[in-house]
């Protein structure tokens, strides 16, 4: 499918691997030319090496609000312009109401909502100049069914949800959708490090397989495209069925 992004440039946040690469090289195959950014240059310069198209690798640490401003910033410098934002970011750490501290939170929030808030605010009022854009964030299947071990993490990507479906409201008028991608169990060296039977954890699922990197890359691309121009405000469900609310 044309999706009618050629020609289109995108800021892709934390993409030195996992799902922020795999939307980063969906964008790139379907013509757009991508910035992407990551605190490590060995592994940022790696990644764009696995990107096929018009890719700009950018040092970038986005788990602050200012880091996540200033890769905007850096992006519009070396595209032009940015069409697309795909908001990312790493995981708070693990923790419970009885050993997440106060501290834990502030934390989870800076890396977790403040940044993708930041990059968007960076990044729509030249979208809505133009009366185009697009902000796709990726979040977590934890802001439908928080899991029990990560508080800190649901309670910052709850709150990045409500700022996403607020402001995509506010600017629709103006072309620009906002939207997010929530995953659960995809097949990324992050999601191995953390589980030692791989096969366990595809078993517990309904699919019974783990979810492919690449194709959510794929889905996050579909919400960039033209075709996508009417879905805004919504929060798309990638999980292979694991959570269970309606």
């Amino acid at each position: 499918m044309d999706l009618g992004l050629e020609g289109k440039t995108a800021a892709v946040a934390a993409a030195s691997a996992g799902l922020g690469l795999s939307s980063a090289k969906a964008l790139a195959a379907a013509g757009v030319r991508v910035a992407i950014c990551g605190r490590d240059n060995d592994r940022l310069q790696a990644a764009a090496a696995q990107i096929q198209g018009d890719v700009f690798p950018l040092l970038a640490d986005v788990g602050t609000a200012e880091g996540a401003a200033a890769f905007i910033a850096d992006a519009d410098a070396h595209l032009g312009s940015v069409d697309i934002v795909i908001a990312n970011c790493g995981g708070p750490p693990p923790g419970t109401f009885a050993n997440t501290s106060i501290d834990a939170y502030r934390q989870a929030n800076d890396v977790a909502m403040l940044g993708s808030i930041a990059m968007s605010r960076a990044a729509i009022p030249a979208m809505q100049a133009r009366g185009w854009g697009r902000v796709v964030a990726i979040t977590s299947y934890g802001v439908r069914q928080p899991p029990p071990m990560l508080i800190a993490s649901a309670t910052a990507r709850a709150g990045l949800t409500a700022f996403l479906k607020i402001t995509a409201r506010e600017v629709a008028r103006n072309g620009v959708t906002v939207n997010s991608v929530q995953p659960g169990a995809h097949d990324t060296a992050r999601l191995r490090s953390g589980n030692a039977d791989m096969t366990k954890l595809a078993a517990g699922l309904p699919t019974g397989v783990i979810g492919d990197a690449d194709d959510f890359g794929q889905a996050v691309a579909f919400l960039c495209s033209q075709q996508a121009r009417f879905i805004t405000g919504a929060a798309l469900l990638i999980d292979g069925g694991a959570s269970l609310g309606v």
